[in-house]
């Protein structure tokens, strides 16, 4: 459903105006950018993925219907010209739970016990606490170029399919319909991901920690 902003800028976009465009540009250009190398690796090819992704967004924005958010329509064009460029050389197949990534529907990465349960009345699923030491570490450290460097390491190292998934939850901040809608995956795949994801940047971050 469009936002009250969101109609703002599209009347904008359709009156050609200039300055809503360099707003809308500089608010998604590094999001658009970071998704878009998930399945270029080449920096150039990932570039002109994004390049062409917003001379879509101005070529259809009179056709847009507004049946879902401005973002997940950006996201979607963005995700849907980046697989067929990697679909044409070979690096990316349709989304799908691999089998191992299947397997985590019977077992699970990490030990329930470590989640919150289904009856919690606020973070339900989450986390019972943060990785290891973290309540001991300063605040200096959590928040340092390294830890960054540790994550951001840690989704690289992760399966394309998975990779989608934490970056459009916990990096961009999409709900899960949103991603869901972008990827065309269903919500039992997205939080089958989406859980895989998470832990095993949580078993980076706990190792680096640990150090």
């Amino acid at each position: 459903m469009l936002t009250v902003e969101d109609a703002g800028i599209i009347q904008g976009l359709r009156r050609g105006d200039e300055s809503v465009f360099v707003s809308l540009f500089n608010q998604y250009q590094n999001s658009l950018l970071r998704l878009a190398l998930i399945y270029a690796t080449d920096q150039r090819i990932a570039e002109e993925v994004v390049q062409e992704t917003w001379l879509a967004v101005l070529k259809g924005i009179h056709r847009f219907e507004g049946r879902s958010a401005l973002k997940t329509w950006i996201y979607s064009i963005l995700i849907n010209r980046a697989k067929t460029v990697a679909q044409r050389e070979g690096r990316h197949s349709d989304l799908a739970l691999s089998l191992d990534e299947q397997a985590d529907l019977d077992e699970s990465t990490v030990a329930v016990d470590r989640f919150r349960p289904d009856e919690d009345p606020q973070y339900p699923h989450h986390w019972l606490s943060g990785p290891q030491d973290w309540g001991e570490l300063p605040e200096e450290k959590l928040l340092s170029d390294e830890t960054r460097r540790v994550i951001f390491m840690a989704i690289e190292g992760l399966s394309p399919n998975q990779r989608e998934v934490i970056t459009l939850r916990d990096i961009e901040m999409l709900s899960s319909e949103e991603a869901c809608n972008i990827l065309g995956i269903s919500e039992s795949n997205q939080r089958v991901l989406l859980h895989r994801a998470r832990g095993r940047v949580r078993q980076a971050l706990e190792q680096y920690f640990g150090e």
